[in-house]
């Protein structure tokens, strides 16, 4: 009989009286690919720490190689084969890919004089194991996101690892990079290496995975096989909710568009782009990364210059030459990176949420912080940002929250056209779900909404138009109730004759 890789038995943990873990339990054999699923603040980013030994847990064991902690430190966990791959990576920007390879193993072996053939050879091994063509000499911090999370697997094997943790691995990567990244998990099972594949995106994990754990509230919830569950059924052990699967219909009144396009274009970005957007609507835009989806957002909200074309607004030819000029006009843009480009994750939650129209709350150079409190915590109410108080820091907020975060800023500028790039990247189900719902619930009330996504469910269950980008161009226009999750994907990786209708 084949020894488990790991056993958590009956780990519970604590963090000023909030009970984090609860007695959970968890095993994972040889070369198994095992999903741990739940909602943001279920407990996984904990239970990943007590099993690398990050955290003490306050009770139960975690058993690695027949040895029993109940006290487990980071080092016992990487001697016994425990890797973790953070959504950071944890390497470094400024050192060479041969660099962030070779130092660990020449600190380790306490080696004082660099030997650059030596690192050179021990890094082309590295990368050898994971089969991949990285230029050594490339400064980690030029790499793409995929690439960070190869250099950062290739890193792992290198301390004979039998156990690879990878917590949210897909958030940031194209569809074409999840499919190589998929290669390598099944060639390390080949190789007996187990993986924890640590996600809430349910098309991956029921693609990848051999066995799902899912969490909620910091309890286990169930442990089973992927044919004992469906979509449905693991939406509702992560959440404890029933979700609809209905699709977006709208009910437009509205005849002339609030928003048209005619040949758009900005060189090297996107060309001859033109749509059009009514009240009342959601919009899909997708497209693999590199389309041009998100220029042609950028260039919707004036932060990118066109050179051609034409936009007009209300039927009335605008010039957008900078951000301010848009949201005069009624267009307000939730960014693609929330983290960077959205929120001052430091600033209280009220600030964030009213600095879009903060000059409304000012009277002779000073703020009515009472009336700008009272805005903001209508807007928490409306959104259901689950805070106790709009003072706290944004950064105490899980990924859900934060969005809210952002749509109400500029919910709160009443906007008559919303561009949403990515509006759930990064969320789990339960938020996703909640967001689409304000989203259709704007759209009744007349609001005009733009989404940009590769998240192809996404578009096809909250849009009622989409179109997809390729190369810079629009090369499709679909109806999603025509239209299936294979045939989007499809039409987003190859080259297809522009407005080509789909049947």
């Amino acid at each position: 009989m084949v020894n488990n890789v790991i056993e958590v038995r009956g780990v519970s943990k604590a963090f000023a009286g909030v009970q984090a873990l609860d007695d959970i339990s968890l095993e994972i054999a040889p070369g198994e690919i095992h999903c741990l699923a739940g909602e943001n603040g279920s407990g996984k980013s904990t239970l990943i720490k007590v099993i690398s030994g990050v955290h003490s847990p306050d009770a139960g064991t975690v058993e690695l190689g027949g040895d029993v902690f109940t006290q487990l430190n980071p080092m016992d966990a990487i001697s016994h084969g425990v890797q973790v791959i953070y959504q950071d990576f944890a390497v470094f920007p400024n050192l060479s890919v041969m660099e962030n390879l070779a130092l660990t193993t020449e600190l380790a072996e306490g080696r004082t004089f660099v030997n650059w053939r030596r690192m050179r050879k021990v890094a082309a091994a590295a990368i050898a194991k994971i089969n991949v063509d990285i230029d050594l000499d490339e400064k980690v911090g030029t790499l793409s996101v995929a690439q960070k999370q190869l250099v950062a697997i290739a890193r792992a094997l290198m301390s004979d690892a039998k156990l690879i943790i990878m917590d949210e691995p897909t958030t940031a990567l194209t569809k074409r990079e999840v499919t190589a990244l998929f290669k390598i998990i099944l060639d390390l099972k080949a190789r007996g290496i187990a993986t924890l594949f640590v996600s809430h995106k349910l098309e991956e994990v029921f693609e990848i995975s051999e066995k799902f754990t899912i969490i909620r509230n910091g309890k286990h919830v169930i442990t089973c096989l992927p044919e004992d569950l469906d979509h449905k059924k693991f939406s509702y052990y992560m959440t404890g909710r029933e979700f609809e699967g209905s699709r977006f219909e709208p009910e437009l009144d509205a005849v002339q568009p609030i928003l048209e396009t005619f040949k758009l274009s900005a060189d090297g970005a996107f060309a001859d782009v033109d749509l059009s957007l009514r009240p009342g609507e959601i919009l899909g835009i997708t497209g693999i990364l590199g389309s041009g989806r998100t220029e042609l957002a950028l260039a919707l909200f004036g932060a990118l210059k066109v050179d051609s074309g034409e936009l007009r607004i209300e039927g009335k030819p605008v010039v957008l030459d900078s951000v301010r000029s848009a949201i005069a006009r009624g267009i307000g843009y939730v960014p693609e990176d929330r983290l960077t480009e959205g929120l001052f994750l430091e600033r209280s939650i009220g600030s964030n949420i009213v600095i879009s129209e903060i000059d409304s709350f000012v009277s002779a150079g000073v703020l009515d912080q009472r009336k700008a409190d009272i805005e903001a915590q209508r807007w928490v109410d409306e959104l259901r940002i689950a805070t106790p108080n709009v003072e706290n820091a944004v950064s105490t907020l899980s990924g859900g929250n934060q969005q809210r975060i952002v749509l109400a800023k500029w919910l709160a500028t009443n906007p008559r056209v919303l561009i949403l790039n990515g509006p759930t990247v990064g969320v789990d189900i339960g938020s996703k779900h909640d967001i689409h719902r304000v989203l259709r619930d704007l759209a009744a009330e007349g609001l005009a909404v733009i989404i940009i996504s590769d998240d192809i469910p996404e578009v096809l269950q909250n849009c009622n138009r989409i179109l997809v980008m390729n190369s810079g161009r629009i090369v499709s226009e679909l109806d999603p109730a025509q239209t299936s999750e294979a045939d989007l994907a499809a039409l987003m990786s190859e080259d297809v004759s522009p407005r080509q209708e789909e049947g």
